[in-house]
């Protein structure tokens, strides 16, 4: 009978022994002071680009007088909101009807001339050398007074500005009637405040990864709580030589609706393009997870002591990584705090 007692006391003894060679070997009771428990949760998991640029007008125009002249009338200032074909300035066109007129004249003139040389023909019908020439050059005089009359046409039609678009006056060169102005000089800038789009250049590096529709996160300096959504449209073709000496591609992406006029031109901020995603997967910070002989394991907490436990990881960013299995959510692991 002690015989079997003393088997049964070596037997334990054994057991507890392997056990607490077991733990020591898996874990340890408690995390150290520079240690941090996480758990592991379900989250939408995104792969970006990021690229900064500024929000510009995609329809916008650039209005100049064809001549020079006196600058009669001003019908707009900066912030007036202007209609499609509506007339914002004009020209003095008092001496444009005048050398109109004058062009008129010129033209009845040479008119006259050609027809009353027209009629000269030699005795037998046929036309001399000499007549002929006259004709001739009569007719390239006639053709030169009827340019004249459209050209001058043209100008007094182009005395007024006139917008093609709707929008914004953004820009007037010459605010104030009544001073002689050049093409060069008297300018009105109208913005189409529906056509805002932000434009940015992705490093050549990236730009395999950008495609048309993607989805984009805006954040815009003015605006630096606000993630603001939108889409990728257009991707240039031709590549940009940038600041640093690299390549990049510009691309726009389409805003949503400006309301309130919330959205302006030149506004600076950051687009971050999603080329990959999934939604409501498990993820992990990346520095919890660790390497050894090309496998990746976890320090996970069970009943407070820390258990190595091998994991399969997924989509990875630059501070998430997907759990694809080894770990269950509501699972805490341990971080080491640097």
């Amino acid at each position: 009978m002690f015989r079997h007692w003393k088997l049964i006391s070596f037997i334990t003894i054994g057991i507890l022994v392997a056990f607490f060679f077991y733990q020591k070997t898996t874990s340890t009771q408690s995390k150290s002071p520079d240690e941090k428990e996480i758990t592991i949760v379900k989250k939408d998991l995104q792969k970006t680009v990021s690229a900064s640029g500024k929000i510009k007008a995609e329809n916008e125009v650039v209005l100049k007088f064809q001549t020079s002249g006196l600058l009669s009338w001003v019908g707009v200032k900066e912030g007036d909101y202007v209609e499609k074909w509506q007339a914002l300035a004009s020209l003095d066109s008092r001496e444009l009807k005048k050398t109109l007129e004058k062009s008129l004249r010129d033209y009845s003139k040479e008119r006259w001339d050609f027809e009353e040389d027209k009629g000269v023909t030699y005795k037998d019908k046929i036309m001399t050398d000499t007549v002929k020439r006259i004709l001739e050059k009569n007719q390239f005089d006639l053709e030169k007074a009827v340019l004249d009359v459209e050209l001058n046409d043209i100008s007094l039609q182009f005395a007024t500005l006139i917008s093609p678009i709707k929008g914004i006056v953004t820009s007037v060169d010459s605010p104030i009637a009544g001073v002689n102005i050049t093409p060069a000089t008297a300018s009105i800038t109208v913005s189409d405040p529906d056509s805002l789009i932000f434009t940015a250049d992705i490093d050549e590096a990236d730009i395999s990864n950008i495609k048309l529709k993607q989805k984009v996160l805006l954040t815009l300096d003015a605006y630096p709580e606000e993630e603001i959504k939108g889409t990728i449209y257009r991707i240039g073709f031709t590549a940009k030589t940038t600041s640093g000496g690299g390549n990049a591609f510009p691309v726009k992406i389409r805003l949503p609706v400006n309301q309130n006029l919330m959205f302006k031109i030149g506004m600076n901020g950051d687009a971050n393009v999603i080329f990959q995603e999934k939604k409501n997967i498990l993820v992990l910070p990346g520095n919890v997870l660790n390497k050894e002989s090309g496998k990746t394991y976890v320090e996970k907490l069970v009943n407070g002591n820390k258990v190595k436990t091998y994991v399969t990881t997924g989509l990875e960013t630059d501070e998430e990584t997907e759990i694809k299995s080894g770990l269950n959510e509501g699972d805490k692991v341990i971080l080491k705090i640097k």
